[in-house]
């Protein structure tokens, strides 16, 4: 599969809190000028970090950046989420949850922070079991029908539970799932250790198994584990001390210098062979620049075998 086939999808999660907007522009411009398309947010981002504890910021952001960029919702495409987003300030156990009402409201605010008339993708953004899943699916399709969404996809959802919404919305004649969101990289924690970020779902061969077999796309998120493969000063989590990372970043600094690429660069052009969209967070303009080469990183079967071997 070739890298080509894929794409850098811009993730915009710190944009309004972490990022300000001046340079959340300055990223979004160099993200477009270097030909890059999708931008991956959600209305929850980012209420732990916001003083006023709600999501809606990066929104807002993406929103004040199309408004002055005239033209620019024609060339980007937008994709948000819906579940997390505090109904009480500071108290994230009050999140919106996956009900048709919850999702309409949900979908109906983010619409108006990002001025526009439609999202691009729309994101269940993870499980919500204390609804039906037939109210959500039906819900999701609604938003298709009527052009607010122009595709719907799950976040953090375990494969059978996408095809159960999958094989429902066929059932009820509305748009399915066609779209999976999970964290992945080329390095992986210790089997069955969990991960302490709340909420966070790593990608399974299971849900590889399931994308190909029905044409889903792939999107993984976490893709760089924030920063670790190049800087010092942020060490990987525990979870993944174990002999397979230190094998893979031996393979991952070998290739590199074959290919003269970064270990960003080649992380990156590893999930796009492995057939998944790599979501990447940027608080620079140069680290967006750097991610946008990454599809040209020509990495062959040899590559690919010495990082199976590794891993």
């Amino acid at each position: 599969m070739d890298t080509t086939d894929h794409q850098i999808v811009l993730g915009t999660m710190d944009f309004g809190t972490r990022v300000d907007p001046d340079r959340a522009f300055a990223i979004l411009d160099a993200f477009v000028a270097g030909g890059g398309v999708w931008l991956d947010t959600a209305n929850c981002y980012s209420f732990w970090t916001d003083p006023r504890g709600v999501g809606g910021a990066s929104e807002r952001v993406i929103g004040a950046w199309l408004r002055a960029r005239p033209g620019a919702r024609d060339t980007v495409r937008i994709a948000t989420k819906v579940r997390h987003n505090p109904l009480v300030p500071h108290a994230p156990e009050s999140a919106e949850g996956l009900s048709e009402r919850a999702i309409h409201a949900g979908v109906e605010e983010s619409l108006g922070r990002l001025g526009v008339d439609h999202v691009d993708l729309l994101w269940a953004h993870a499980e919500d079991r204390t609804v039906p899943l037939e109210e959500t699916v039906g819900a999701f399709g609604e938003l298709v029908a009527k052009g607010v969404a122009l595709r719907v996809g799950a976040a953090n959802h375990a494969a059978w539970r996408v095809e159960r919404a999958r094989s429902l919305a066929r059932e009820r004649g509305v748009e399915p799932w066609t779209c999976l969101q999970l964290r992945h990289s080329l390095i992986q924690p210790r089997p069955l250790a969990p991960v302490p970020e709340g909420g966070h779902r790593m990608l399974t061969a299971e849900d590889l198994d399931l994308a190909r077999s029905e044409g889903l796309a792939v999107w993984s998120y976490s893709s760089l584990m924030w920063g670790s493969y190049v800087r010092a000063d942020k060490p990987l989590p525990p979870t993944y001390d174990h002999p397979g990372t230190t094998r893979v970043l031996a393979v991952l600094d070998d290739v590199a210098g074959e290919l003269s690429a970064t270990r960003n660069q080649v992380v990156l052009a590893w999930l796009m062979r492995q057939g998944i969209d790599p979501i990447v967070g940027a608080s620079r303009v140069e680290q967006i620049e750097e991610a946008l080469a990454a599809p040209h990183v020509r990495l062959g079967d040899e590559h690919l075998a010495r990082f199976a071997e590794a891993r």
